[in-house]
């Protein structure tokens, strides 16, 4: 599911679950055992990208279906919610420079993994969004908190409450990117982006990181708040008809 390749000071990642690298439970345990890996030996940099036509769509579908039917629902859900909340936590604390490489969609779980990321370049043609209000739920992986402290909070009730999902170009003018390269370019530009940065001093990439982090709040109240609201819109009929409705499609 995840190929790894270390060059020198950077490692890259390559997801490689089709169609769409969605997250199920698999998926996740994938994820946190390379995770081991990377903290055993870290590199100075992580690049993360897909092999797929699709970064990541997020979570996977025929898990939600499965968990929709069980007579738990909200809390089996709540509580894969959770793991991903612990993934990209992971991923965020980690001391190297991680970098996302984002060529096509990256919605909902898929760009809350991207935002977990240090640096997020994007394909012109890619598209991000967090669309989870559609079918009545909230970007719970910590979407409603990372894209508000990235942006602010209008730009994100525009991506979150408006569900807009915009092209690379956009999200680099939003903030959502740091850089937008024309997709034929991006996986070279970010190659080199991941070498430039893989060249720099691990320990100083490492501290300013630190001291970046310590700039903002701690995250952990906002998190509780979005497994609460998951909870509570997984119990109200309007959220499950809506569920219902798009795993039914």
């Amino acid at each position: 599911m995840l190929g790894i390749e270390r060059t020198g000071r950077v490692v890259t990642v390559t997801m490689r679950r089709a169609p769409v690298n969605a997250f199920d439970v698999g998926f996740v345990a994938a994820f946190n055992a390379l995770l081991d890996t990377i903290e055993a030996e870290p590199p100075a940099v992580l690049h993360l990208k897909s092999a797929q036509k699709v970064f990541s769509a997020g979570a996977d579908l025929k898990m939600m279906r499965e968990t929709f039917a069980r007579a738990d629902a909200a809390t089996a859900m709540v509580a894969h919610v959770e793991k991903m909340q612990k993934l990209f936590d992971r991923i965020e604390a980690l001391a190297c420079v991680t970098i996302a490489e984002i060529a096509g969609p990256a919605l909902g779980g898929g760009f809350e993994l991207a935002l977990a990321c240090d640096i997020r370049v994007a394909g012109h043609g890619a598209t991000v969004g967090l669309p989870e209000a559609r079918i009545g739920l909230i970007p719970g992986a910590a979407g409603t908190q990372r894209l508000t402290r990235l942006c602010g909070p209008g730009i994100a009730k525009r991506i979150i409450l408006g569900c807009d999902m915009v092209d690379g170009a956009s999200a680099e003018r939003l903030g959502l990117v740091q850089w937008s390269a024309p997709d034929a370019e991006l996986p070279g530009f970010a190659a080199g982006l991941a070498e430039r940065i893989g060249g720099l001093s691990p320990a100083a990439l490492a501290a300013a990181k630190r001291c970046i982090g310590a700039a903002t709040d701690a995250i952990g109240t906002g998190l509780l708040i979005e497994r609460l609201e998951t909870l509570s819109l997984f119990n109200h009929d309007d959220t499950r008809a809506r569920v219902r409705a798009f795993l039914e499609r």
